[in-house]
Formats: structure tokens, sequence, C-alpha cells
């Protein structure tokens, strides 16, 4: 496209540096013209740029999907290692701690004295029931002598009664007698017996006094002081075994049936430093817990395992069998 630009006839009467002004500035609008018909201009082709970013660019390569846990080769279980034997020693009955004999830390024997209780009235109470219990057994001994003299007496009786010495009144009345003090024998024998396990009881009422360790293991925790006012059912003591050690751990529900007694899993502990240890499988629950698919394992733990102790959560690796 062409394009004209005119220019009025300068007059005569300007002088030539007037006109010299005009024609610059005609020649500027000429080139701002010309510079924004080359931005505007009527094109039909589109610019390569744009023709290249309209091209569809190919789909990257997706990255493989995760491994399943099914096809690993081990299931990592977690679990805290347990013991056997971990109780709180309770008191049985209500009283006042006269003496504490147990600190924690202290490794003890089945039977040991952790403590003991104010036993001053259990204590007369029992020996009252030894007394009742030694004159009911006196007692005893006289009514079996006095039987055997209404024995004799009815004999003698029976005997003057067939010699015709005597009448059949008075060797009834001889007979009876006898047998009516033999039921009071067996009235004081029966007597006896309930003196005896008064007494008894009583001696169990005493024993409670003692807080003894009901197995071997050590002292972990210690809840009395000495002068402390205790309820029947207050925990005194917590006594634990330190070995032999288990875990217990839960599988999902497809080990169900691939597990079996006997069988061996490697089980570590953050706490240990990384050490290994062996635990055999001692127990498998024989029902999967619906509310979470899971079974329960119990391992106990083989050899050395001086660096464990009760209450460490531990992870068990578990072979994911076919």
């Amino acid at each position: 496209m062409v394009w004209m630009v005119t220019i009025g006839s300068v007059s005569e009467g300007r002088s030539q540096e007037q006109a010299m002004m005009n024609l610059k500035t005609a020649a500027k609008i000429l080139l701002l013209l010309t510079l924004v018909l080359s931005q505007f201009g009527c094109s039909d082709s589109r610019p390569a740029e744009v023709t290249a970013a309209a091209r569809p660019v190919p789909n990257a390569p997706a990255a493989p999907p995760p491994l399943p846990s099914d096809r690993e080769p081990f299931f990592v279980a977690s679990g805290p290692l347990i013991v056997e034997h971990q109780v709180d020693v309770a008191a049985q009955r209500d009283g006042v701690v006269a003496e504490v004999h147990a600190e924690p830390g202290l490794m003890v024997r089945e039977g040991r004295l952790l403590a003991q209780l104010d036993d001053r009235q259990a204590t007369a109470d029992l020996n009252a029931a030894r007394a009742r219990t030694r004159s009911t057994a006196a007692d005893l001994k006289n009514w079996e002598a006095e039987a055997k003299v209404l024995e004799a007496d009815a004999e003698r009786s029976r005997k003057m009664w067939e010699a015709q010495l005597i009448t059949q009144e008075q060797f009834d009345h001889a007979r009876f007698k006898a047998e009516s003090d033999q039921w009071d024998v067996k009235r004081v024998q029966e007597m006896l017996v309930n003196s005896q396990q008064t007494e008894r009881s009583l001696e169990l009422e005493l024993e409670k006094t003692r807080i003894r360790a009901p197995f071997s293991g050590i002292v972990a925790r210690r809840y009395v002081r000495a002068g402390q006012q205790v309820n029947r059912g207050d925990r005194m003591f917590w006594i634990t075994e330190t070995s032999p050690l288990r875990v217990k751990f839960t599988l999902p529900e497809r080990f169900a049936g691939k597990i079996q007694r006997g069988q061996t899993f490697e089980v570590t502990s953050a706490d240990s430093g990384g050490a290994r240890f062996s635990a055999k499988v001692m127990q498998i629950s024989p029902v999967i817990d619906p509310s979470s698919g899971t079974i329960e394992v119990l391992a106990q733990l083989v050899g050395p395992t001086k660096d464990l102790r009760p209450g460490m959560t531990t992870s068990i690796r578990v072979p994911n069998l076919p």
C-alpha cells in the first residue's frame, strides 16, 4: 500500500527557514505512520511461534506404581515386650502401714515380705480364738469320758436286767442316758471344728497384714509409705518379672493359616542400638478380629536379651509367604 502526503505550497511571503521546519515535521509524521502500519498490517500468515506453541506436546511416560506391601519380602509389625507375671500387689484388708521392707529396683523371691500392716487387733482376735479352741477341746474330752461312764452303766444295767435284778424301765433309762450322752459328744465335736475354722480364718486375716511378693521378680514401683492408711484393694507395690520376655503383635488377615507355632522371626528395638534378636511363635489367635481385620500373635524371645526390658516397643520382620 502506498501512502502519499501532500504538503501545501509555501507562500512566497514566508522565509526559507520556516519552510525547512515544516518539511522536517512532515517527515517525522510520515515515519510514525509507517511504523504503526507495520505493527497492525493485515497479513493472513500467523507467527511461527504461535503455530509451534499450538502443536500438541506428547505425554510424559507415567511413573511405575509402587510395589504393594504383600509383594515386599518382609512385613514389619510392631509390638511391646511383655512378661507372663506383672501385677500390682494390693492390700487385702484395711489397715495402717507399719513397716516398708522393699524399694524400687529390689530383686525379690516369691514370698518375700514387702510391707507390714498394723496387726495388733488381728493378733488379739487370733489369740482369743485359740483360747476358745483349747477350751472346747478340753470340754470334748470331758464329754467323751462321761460318755464312757454312761456306756459302762448301761452295760451293767443290761446284765442286771437279764438277771431279773432290775426292771425293764430301769434298764431303758440307763441305755437312753448313754445314747443321749453320745449326741452331746458329737455336739461338742462340731463346736471344736467351728472354733478351729474360726481360728484358721483369723490366721488368714493376720497373714493379710503381711504384704508378700506373689512371685520372683523385681519391685518396679512403691505406692505406699510407713504410717499411711490403706483400704482393701489399694495398690501398694508393682512387681514384674524380667524374663522370659515375650512380644505380642498383630498381622493382617492374609497371614491367617500361614504362621505356625515354633516359627522364628527377627526382632529389633530402636532402644537396643540396632541389635537383632530371635522370637519363637507360642500362640496364634484362632480367629480374625472383625474390627481391624488382624490376627494376634504371641512370640517368646530366645537367646540373650540383656539389652531388652519389659515395655519396650519392638519391630518384628515377618516374611511375606506366597
